[in-house]
């Protein structure tokens, strides 16, 4: 069904067409559907739009146990006041038994292991279970996300083919704001000191002037990205 072009047509169908609407038709025509979600401003911007369409929908947190609080209190807060449907995805190894297996923190001698392990590891067992994987990737937040598309096919390590939607590929940083302020979300206070983007708290730090939003994310490491999104194949 995931054909080439099958994928080119909804994508080109969908490029210019809200994100309300690629959402609905992914939520009318598939079922084993998840949102894998960090809990960023734009990630709350979809979980709002989902909400309206499925309320139900299955919301996806990988916690690596190295959150920063404010967003383990974000994530919390929006359970409840939302009474998102949550699935809360843990590492197979703790913090501790990692330090022992690898030495203490990992996460500065070898980043890449370190996000394997705490983050990739536990997302190649969830999308096991689903046909479509919903995200919150922009085109404007690195170079390296730069000609993603509205909805692709990637290829898992064990072979199967699952559906990517980007909803909000098209999105700015402005974009974000703009659908956070007009709907009055909550967000992570640590936007206001200059997080642009928000990941496990050794590994990420406020932005500088002129850097792109990701810039703080394993800052002098040459790493631009956790893994998530390039352990897959796109087809």
């Amino acid at each position: 069904m995931f054909t080439n072009e099958f994928v080119k047509e909804k994508s080109d169908h969908f490029e210019n067409l809200p994100a309300q609407d690629l959402l609905a038709w992914v939520y009318k025509n598939f079922k084993n559907v998840g949102f894998t979600s960090s809990f960023s401003a734009d990630d709350v911007s979809i979980i709002h739009i989902i909400k309206q369409i499925k309320p139900d929908a299955l919301i996806i947190f990988i916690d690596t146990d190295y959150h920063f609080p404010e967003t383990y209190q974000l994530v919390q807060k929006l359970k409840k006041e939302w009474d998102l449907n949550l699935k809360v995805i843990k590492p197979l190894i703790s913090v501790e038994e990692q330090n022992r297996l690898y030495g203490e923190k990992l996460y500065e001698k070898d980043p890449d292991k370190c996000c394997e392990i705490r983050k990739v590891e536990p997302l190649k067992r969830v999308l096991k279970d689903l046909d479509v994987w919903i995200t919150g990737m922009r085109r404007d937040q690195s170079p390296t996300r730069a000609n993603i598309g509205k909805v692709e096919t990637h290829k898992l390590p064990d072979g199967k083919l699952i559906l990517k939607i980007n909803p909000i590929a098209d999105w700015t940083r402005k974009d974000v704001w703009s659908y956070v302020e007009k709907n009055n979300l909550p967000y992570n206070p640590l936007y206001d000191q200059n997080y642009l983007s928000i990941g496990c708290a050794p590994c990420t730090r406020p932005v500088l002037e002129g850097e792109d939003e990701r810039a703080g994310r394993w800052a002098g490491k040459g790493k631009l990205e956790c893994g998530l999104h390039t352990f897959t194949e796109k087809e």
